[in-house]
């Protein structure tokens, strides 16, 4: 049996995608031989998570942006304590839009690198402080 934190990671991620209760359980059942989470073992759970990176659903948008990459994105933002104007305001100076949703795959990928250089800017320099 998973542990509760897995267990999270797959109803996060069920939401995100928004994928209805019956699809859910359908795509569980085909991937992983169970219609219920609390089912799965370890190997389901990696199973499942692969099924959903490699999907259609795992795309945020029709430039080809991934969940995974919104995912990392919104996580850097948070450990750079941008709220999320001031996170907004980067986007648009940046990189010429108001939201993340509208970046193609090659952007998303460029702006995680742009979060990473900062924050680690931010670590390497001792300025830790939130904006």
């Amino acid at each position: 049996m998973l542990d509760h934190k897995k267990l999270a990671v797959i109803h996060i991620t069920r939401n995100e995608l928004g994928l209805a209760e019956q699809e859910y359980r359908d795509t569980l059942e085909k991937v992983t031989g169970v219609r219920s989470s609390r089912e799965l073992d370890e190997a389901g759970f990696r199973k499942l998570m692969r099924y959903f990176a490699r999907s259609h659903h795992y795309q945020v948008n029709a430039q080809g942006m991934t969940f995974r990459q919104k995912l990392y994105i919104r996580h850097l933002a948070e450990d750079l304590g941008w709220d999320p104007g001031h996170f907004s305001n980067f986007l648009h100076k940046y990189y010429h839009t108001d939201t993340v949703e509208k970046l193609g795959k090659v952007e998303a990928s460029k702006l995680i690198e742009s979060l990473k250089h900062i924050l680690a800017g931010r670590v390497a320099g001792g300025s830790e402080g939130r904006q």
